[in-house]
């Protein structure tokens, strides 16, 4: 895989997507529909997908891609792939709350080893660079031409004053009784993906996520935060997380600066 074009074109394809996304959810109104699982999907969800799942097959018609709008097509095992979520946070796009990313990742041998995360309605644009480091771009994030970049980094927790990200949307009491067993100095709460990137930014140290989670949920947020010196593991062994699995389901999961003493399940 060329990492430099690859970079390139999931940094252009987000932007662009990005741009679809806002002149939908700047609309007046738009359509709403729920899928088989009973999850919503818009017809903003289905202009990216189509926008960046073109971009991705014309630019690398050898990888295999799997989308959240077409992994029923894809029932194999992928050693190699590229996973996107085209609108990460849709219940956050229809209420209109800002927290929804665009989400594209290329995943090898099981490890998500780059990714996107562009949070439109924010402005906030993360990505690995070609080495695999992650940055934040900043300014006008013109699609034809990366801007200034700054590397992120994870912070180095204190133990005794953690500070904890949690979903904005599916918050349940498992997941704050889990939290409740560490020493929280404070506790925010996102949507989407842009949680793996509040750790990768230091901005958080631990994010446990205790419920249904798809691999293009957490692909591209996994590698930023990878790329930041960040981790993200199961639940409930402490074992890395893996990509491609079958049916691309997660189980539960924590992502975390290094350092964190992570806390047993039960």
């Amino acid at each position: 895989m060329n990492h430099d074009r690859l970079t390139e074109v999931m940094r252009r394809l987000a932007l662009e997507a990005g741009e679809v996304i806002m002149q939908i959810y700047a609309a007046p109104d738009f359509d709403v529909r729920a899928k088989g699982d009973a999850s919503p999907v818009t017809e903003a969800d289905e202009a990216a997908d189509a926008l960046i799942s073109r971009g991705l097959r014309a630019a690398f018609p050898e990888v295999p891609l799997v989308t959240e709008e077409q992994a029923a097509t894809h029932g194999q095992t992928l050693s190699r792939f590229l996973i996107v979520d085209p609108l990460d946070g849709t219940k956050e796009f229809v209420q209109r709350r800002g927290d929804f990313t665009v989400n594209i990742a290329y995943v090898e041998n099981g490890v998500p080893l780059r990714g996107v995360v562009y949070a439109p309605a924010k402005g906030r644009l993360f990505y690995t660079n070609a080495v695999g480091t992650a940055v934040e771009e900043t300014g006008d994030l013109d699609k034809d031409k990366a801007g200034i970049t700054r590397p992120v980094t994870v912070s180095v927790p204190d133990n005794d004053a953690l500070m904890v990200v949690a979903s904005k949307s599916h918050r349940d009491a498992a997941t704050d009784a889990y939290i409740a067993r560490y020493a929280v100095r404070d506790m925010t709460s996102a949507g989407s993906s842009l949680k793996f990137c509040l750790v990768a930014t230091g901005e958080a140290d631990l994010y446990p996520r205790l419920g249904r989670t798809m691999e293009w949920d957490t692909a591209a947020g996994h590698a930023v935060l990878r790329g930041a010196g960040g981790q993200v593991v199961r639940f409930d062994d402490h074992t890395p997380l893996t990509y491609g699995k079958p049916g691309f389901e997660n189980p539960h999961f924590i992502a975390h600066a290094p350092g964190c003493m992570l806390r047993p399940p039960g």
